[in-house]
């Protein structure tokens, strides 16, 4: 009885061990993107020293006909101005977010085949599905999250700064505290970066593909066959349904997931103030872009096992 009983003790304390042994090789291999691609931390950053920099500057050279266009605003009316600069760093931030995430999808691939780095990591125990997994997770989870803390934190130094700055400009050391909605914000903040990280989630795939695939210049052919073939349907039909895919790919995520407004000149602009969750998880652009996505990391994960470096 007890030989049984340390079997099973044994048995159970090699399950969680298996488990680990499982997940440690996509742990490290995350860690080893990271490593290698640090600009995933330092582009962000950076970018929002800049725009911190900029901004304080201009709050110090504010006008005195600014100072009391401001103060005799209603409570509303200050809300919306107080919220401007916020969302503007923000916006500047995700962007250029963006811009690293379109680098590294095109170089996550690439670059291990360019310089035959390939052949060691295949030497490696680690599958190539455990690998892409790894890569994709990077722009997929880790970018979207490193966005969010460097924007917490612009924020958190731009509302430090507005106590000792604003006393100077004659308005009141309080008042972007009292007037900006820090937790409705950064709540906003964190369901827009997830729902853009599943909305992306083609373009990732479709960049991953090409850097995958190419054998040098892999922005000229991410780019160039999808505006090339708008080009020739805008040419030969006169319509211009892959454009409008393209945009919709781009920037339809927002239109899903806040609401819209309509003016009277007949154009439509998002109204930030109204989210709309439902519509956006209820989007068939979306689960169709997931679908895609799914069948672009399998192709990538087949490329990766066959293909030969240059």
């Amino acid at each position: 009885m007890s030989t049984v009983a340390q079997d099973t003790a044994l048995a159970a304390d090699a399950a969680p061990s298996a488990a680990v042994r499982k997940t440690r090789p996509f742990v490290w291999s995350v860690r080893r993107e990271l490593w290698e691609n640090r600009s995933i931390f330092i582009a962000p950053a950076v970018t929002a020293g800049i725009v911190l920099f900029g901004m304080l500057l201009g709050a110090m050279n504010v006008p005195h006909p600014g100072v009391i266009v401001v103060t005799s605003l209603d409570a509303k009316d200050q809300a919306m101005a107080a919220q401007i600069p916020f969302d503007g760093a923000a916006a500047i931030i995700m962007v250029a977010s963006f811009v690293v995430g379109f680098f590294y999808c095109l170089g996550a691939l690439y670059g291990e085949r360019r310089d035959r780095t390939i052949l060691f990591w295949k030497s490696l125990p680690v599958s190539d599905l455990t690998t892409v997994l790894a890569k994709a997770t990077v722009p997929l989870v880790v970018l979207p999250l490193v966005t969010y803390v460097v924007i917490l934190a612009t924020h958190l130094v731009l509302l430090l700064a507005s106590t000792l700055i604003l006393p100077s400009t004659g308005l009141p050391a309080t008042l972007l505290w009292r007037q900006f909605p820090l937790l409705r914000t950064w709540s906003v903040l964190a369901l827009l970066l997830a729902c853009a990280s599943l909305w992306y989630a083609p373009v990732w795939g479709w960049l991953f593909l090409i850097s995958g695939w190419a054998r040098r210049v892999t922005i000229l052919w991410a780019i160039g066959p999808p505006l090339a073939l708008d080009i020739f349907e805008r040419l030969a039909f006169h319509t211009h349904y892959v454009g409008e895919l393209i945009a919709y790919r781009l920037n339809g995520g927002l239109t899903q997931l806040f609401g819209t407004k309509l003016d009277a000149r007949g154009s439509v602009t998002i109204d930030t103030d109204h989210l709309d969750p439902a519509r956006f998880f209820a989007s068939p652009g979306l689960w169709i872009g997931l679908l895609v996505a799914a069948g672009l990391f399998v192709a990538v994960v087949w490329q990766r096992r066959y293909r030969s470096p240059f």
